[in-house]
């Protein structure tokens, strides 16, 4: 698992734009996620918020490959998120998010394999496990896949408060992200379970129409950091 200080746990923010970002360094972030379109569970971004975002901080950044809605896609859609993932590394990406299952819910291995050599950064996993109709299963299939370093789950379709016990007893620590629905109260038990990678979204910001706050992050940060 990447982070600027691999002695601490690893906090991931989602970034929209530059002022995001930086407002996420600014809390004690370790990367971002970049997407845009979070009411449709986050999209690929344009290359010049990418762009703009590497002129304003030094986080790394791991930025969602997503054409549309839902899990599947096509050869078409993987041709073009191929020929974006080339366009945002030289904009400044430092890895990548995907994940594509077949329309049965089973990993579509092919489509995401296909990516995952193409784009040729460390990639996560989203949570389309959390939808797939045996999240054990892709769980071990993907984790062969080249270049994978994180799989952002929250144990549950239904977010972190569903998802903890599969967290804690059934995923393999070392590769989790944590993340959908986390809230503060989750973190001592994760953390005590071993997982020491986690991420938030709305929980940075009061609202998706608001940006990231540097506090919110912060209270995120020390708190993880009380815990070590």
């Amino acid at each position: 698992m990447n982070s600027t200080n691999t002695s601490r746990a690893l906090l991931e923010v989602i970034a929209l734009d530059a002022a995001d970002a930086a407002a996420a360094e600014a809390g004690g972030a370790d990367r971002l996620e970049v997407v845009a379109d979070m009411d449709r569970d986050g999209l690929t971004p344009a290359v010049e918020t990418v762009e703009a975002i590497a002129a304003a901080t030094d986080l790394p950044q791991r930025v969602m490959l997503r054409s549309g809605d839902g899990f599947t896609t096509t050869d078409a859609d993987l041709e073009a998120l191929q020929r974006q993932a080339e366009l945002l590394r030289r904009a400044g990406a430092e890895g990548f998010v995907f994940g594509f299952l077949t329309s049965s819910g089973e990993l579509d291995r092919s489509a995401t394999e296909r990516l995952a050599r193409a784009v040729g950064r460390p990639w996560t996993f989203h949570r389309a496990i959390d939808h797939a109709a045996d999240a054990v299963a892709v769980w071990e299939e993907v984790a062969s896949l080249p270049g994978l370093d994180a799989v952002l789950t929250a144990g549950s379709a239904d977010g972190v408060p569903v998802g903890t016990d599969t967290l804690t007893t059934r995923r393999p620590v070392d590769r989790t992200l944590v993340g959908g629905g986390l809230k503060p109260d989750h973190l001592e038990g994760l953390y005590q379970a071993g997982l020491r990678a986690f991420h938030i979204g709305s929980a940075a910001r009061s609202g998706w129409d608001r940006p990231v706050e540097a506090a919110k992050v912060r209270q995120w940060r020390e708190r993880l950091d009380s815990l070590a």
